[in-house]
């Protein structure tokens, strides 16, 4: 019905020229989740979120964490019982056939290409904060797309081709770079607690949920805790990029556990403390929809070059998410391309860096496009719509090759499969139906042309469908 699966025994056996150089160990891995954890989610998002939510955003947060934390879990397993490249898409696969593992592919690229642009667009007003608060300003017509009456958001084009070049480069070079870049954001993060927790006032966290707790239509627009779980879900995923380097990794078994793992408790810790001080800094109307709500809440509180640095921090270190989710997405491409099901010239890997330089460069110019155009809430939203569908996949896939492969080797065993692969399914479930509707519709149309492209293009070339007859 789903059609043919990939077969466990040789998952992680590929032709020479298509296979992957192992060149990262745990503390590159570990960066990799932190890198694209921490980064447009929490410098960003936390404006939008409060504007949704109001003080409870911070409740907010905790929900999308636990539905995260969940989904970890899950990946953890699953990645270390399957070192290939692909993370869902490779899952799904092997454990539910390949018209699953099509869509939840197709979704992935929509999560990777529009989290990249989501990213720039972010970095784009940080940069533009920082350049205004040294007194020089830019022409508006290129700082927004056309949705804010501009032509292109060149700030955010910039970023993402800069990084594409850096990918293009090769892996480990950007993966040791991204650790700098970590290093510098937590720093930051750090500083802004120690500047803004001091300044809390509870009075700020009152009423602490004005909108209520489901998601529910406000003059048109979506409010609740809920919605803006639904939005800054967005803070927590990038540890699926973990898994998506699984053949890259030195030692899968170990170092894809720690990564995975290590950075969602870094990460959810992190986030936790920084919505805490923001939010009990300032009152939430004020943060919301700010394009850099971090920097707004040090100035606000008469510290303008604390207010500076944290700007000038995220301008440095923001790249950094855009490199992971860059480099998750053209993993993907470059997975289902040497599957079959997308043209196999882009599987092609360099002989020098062992890294997919085509597929990147494509992948760069598509995220460019996009960041230089659209809105960052709506790139946002349907970004994460592409990211639960992901997580619903592996929290199936862990079940199924539970029951299907019992007795196969698995590195890290997650605790109590079953309700947490179910927890998982329900609770990213429940955040994709508290997503507007236009963006529901949006995702539903994007996959509408996916399936159109599979049954066009992928399933008569598929190179696992031709090695077995469809089931």
């Amino acid at each position: 019905m789903f059609g043919p699966r990939k077969s466990l025994s040789n998952v992680t056996q590929h032709e020479a020229g298509q296979r992957l150089a192992k060149t990262l160990s745990w503390p590159h891995l570990i960066a990799l989740g932190v890198g694209a954890i921490v980064g447009t989610g929490i410098y960003t998002l936390t404006g939008v979120g409060a504007e949704r939510a109001g003080p409870a955003v911070i409740l907010a947060f905790a929900i999308a964490g636990a539905v995260c934390a969940c989904a970890a879990l899950c990946y953890a397993e699953l990645a270390t019982m399957i070192p290939a490249a692909g993370s869902a898409y490779t899952f799904s696969y092997a454990a539910l056939g390949e018209k699953i593992a099509w869509v939840v592919g197709w979704s992935l690229i929509l999560e990777y290409s529009l989290a990249c642009s989501t990213v720039a667009v972010g970095w784009s007003g940080y940069l533009v904060g920082w350049i205004e608060a040294a007194g020089i300003h830019l022409p508006q017509e290129i700082l927004v797309g056309p949705h804010g009456g501009g032509i292109v958001n060149l700030p955010a084009v910039f970023v993402a081709l800069a990084v594409m070049g850096m990918l293009i480069a090769g892996t480990r070079e950007s993966a040791t770079l991204n650790i700098v870049l970590v290093v510098i954001k937590l720093v930051a993060l750090g500083m802004f607690i120690a500047f803004a927790l001091p300044a809390f006032q509870s009075s700020n966290l009152e009423p602490f949920m004005p909108y209520g707790f489901a998601s529910t239509e406000v003059d048109g627009h979506k409010r609740g805790v809920m919605a803006a779980a639904a939005i800054v879900f967005f803070a927590f995923y990038g540890f699926d990029a973990v898994a998506t380097s699984a053949e890259e990794a030195k030692n899968p078994g170990r170092d894809l556990t720690i990564g995975i793992i290590g950075s969602m408790a870094v990460c959810t810790l992190i986030y936790m403390a920084v919505a805490v001080a923001a939010i009990g800094a300032l009152p939430f109307q004020q943060l919301a929809n700010s394009p850099e709500p971090l920097a707004l809440v040090l100035r606000s509180l008469g510290k303008p070059a604390a207010a500076y640095l944290i700007a000038l921090a995220a301008v440095i270190a923001l790249p950094s998410v855009i490199l992971v989710m860059m480099y998750g997405q053209s993993r993907i491409f470059f997975v289902m391309a040497r599957d079959g099901l997308l043209p196999r010239r882009l599987a092609q890997v360099s002989p020098r860096t062992g890294a997919p330089t085509l597929i990147t460069l494509l992948t760069g110019i598509s995220i460019a496009v996009v960041a230089g155009i659209f809105r960052l809430d709506e790139i946002a939203e349907l970004a994460n719509a592409g990211t639960l569908i992901a997580f619903i996949a592996v929290g199936a896939c862990l079940m199924v090759l539970r029951r299907t492969a019992p007795d196969m080797k698995r590195l890290f065993r997650c605790p109590q499969p079953y309700i947490v692969g179910t927890l998982a399914i329900l609770g990213c479930l429940y955040l994709l139906f508290s997503l507007p509707t236009a963006t529901l519709v949006r995702f539903v149309i994007w996959n509408a042309i996916g399936l159109a492209a599979y049954f066009a293009y992928g399933r008569s070339r598929s190179l696992v469908g031709k090695a077995a007859p469809a089931s």
